[in-house]
């Protein structure tokens, strides 16, 4: 079937009539695994892997370095990393290859960038140089970063790359602060869709429209209801126009972990919810996703959310999860080793300790399909070139796993 490669056509795909959301949160795991689990290597607190064309692999630790990794284990330091805020949530976070590194030997990284009040999510670029024992990151630029910096996790820092290589797509968590979420002049909460250069991208729902020129910072509250009246601690005045509207894509998302485009160039994501309401979402420009208006949840001190039910001018997930999987990242599987997986996606779930696939229709819609307990609280999951599955676990130290069919 002839790929539409079109950057805009790809979002404005028909879909299915529109089904109640599935909560999967009850899933029962398999009996028994159709794969076993080989440890490489490991590491601090690993966050995100990116398979070069060598078949090597960059893989972040949380608490900043960045190394290249070959299949055997082996490890070498990247050099000229920038600076990190390791502190609860934040540190070094995605790492992923230029859809032109042929050409450009780019990588991208996302990271929680320090700076005078806290941390920010930040997006930067550099040429990755590497030999046998060595690798440096060279000409880093800063391409992107939220403003202002602040106290909060949940920073989202996932990248998809469009089927067409010429646009790319950043989540941006609420940081914990949950109402800007629903602030279009704020980033947080927001998925971006950004030119290669990190500039807004034509034909965004709000393209060519800046923001206001102040925006209120507030601390994390404690519940959705006293975010409503949280105290201001300072204003901060953007010394250029404010880009948040024009490089917004969808709005109303809490923690998004999980991005990639379906083999039908469909966009889905998957984010935590608080006690309760994980989510997986079928994105579509201009959507609002609802958080923290809604969620098939409550929050961690058991103050009420109201249901998605009960807005329909809201976009519901396609499939929830309550009680939680804790999702940590979103990959499709089109490799050689699972062929009964192709076209399936695998989730991680950090909490329920599981890997966990899902069956989409082609028409906008999914279901849970297995779920499967691997004893480990996997941060992320990645396809490697021979179809193998690759897998990080969130822990100090926590393990590299090469994943093969029994």
């Amino acid at each position: 079937m002839r790929t539409l490669l079109n950057g805009t056509l790809l979002f404005t795909l028909a879909s299915a009539t529109v089904l109640a959301p599935i909560n999967a949160g009850d899933s029962k795991p398999e009996p028994d695994l159709p794969f076993t689990m080989a440890e490489v290597a490991t590491f601090k607190l690993p966050w995100r892997i990116a398979f070069l064309p060598d078949g090597r692999m960059l893989v972040t630790e949380k608490v900043g370095p960045v190394w290249l990794v070959t299949q055997q284990g082996k490890k070498t330091p990247v050099d000229n990393v920038p600076a990190v805020l390791w502190q609860g949530q934040g540190g070094m976070l995605g790492v992923f290859v230029s859809p032109h590194y042929a050409s450009d030997h780019s990588v991208y990284l996302t990271y929680s960038e320090p700076g005078e009040g806290g941390s920010s999510l930040a997006l930067a670029r550099a040429r990755l140089g590497h030999g046998e024992n060595t690798a440096s990151l060279d000409g880093l630029q800063v391409l992107w970063r939220q403003m202002p910096k602040g106290r909060g996790g949940q920073f989202g820092a996932q990248i998809a790359f469009s089927p067409d290589g010429q646009y790319l797509f950043l989540t941006v968590g609420d940081r914990q602060r949950m109402t800007p979420a629903q602030d279009p002049n704020q980033a947080l909460g927001k998925i971006l869709r950004l030119t290669l250069d990190g500039k807004p991208a034509k034909g965004n729902p709000m393209a060519g429209k800046t923001g206001a020129a102040t925006v209120p910072l507030i601390d994390p509250p404690r519940d959705t209801e006293l975010a409503k009246t949280a105290p201001v601690i300072s204003t901060y005045t953007f010394p250029e126009p404010n880009l948040a509207p024009s490089e917004t894509w969808t709005s109303g998302h809490r923690t998004p972990y999980g991005l990639a485009f379906g083999p039908d160039g469909r966009l889905w994501e998957a984010e935590h919810g608080p006690r309760g309401g994980d989510e997986l979402n079928l994105i579509e420009p201009g959507k609002n996703y609802g958080w923290p208006l809604v969620s098939y949840a409550t929050n961690y001190n058991g103050v009420p959310i109201p249901s998605p039910d009960t807005r329909s001018d809201l976009t519901k997930p396609v499939i929830y999860w309550t009680p939680i999987i804790a999702p940590g990242n979103l990959t499709f599987y089109n490799g050689a080793m699972f062929p009964q997986w192709r076209g399936s996606a695998l989730l991680s779930g950090i909490a329920t300790r599981t890997l966990n696939r899902i069956t989409f229709d082609g028409k906008g819609g999914a279901a849970p399909a297995e779920r499967w307990s691997v004893g480990h609280r996997i941060r992320d999951v990645e396809v490697g070139p021979d179809g193998a599955l690759w897998m990080i676990e969130d822990a100090n130290p926590g393990a590299l796993f090469r994943v093969t069919p029994k």
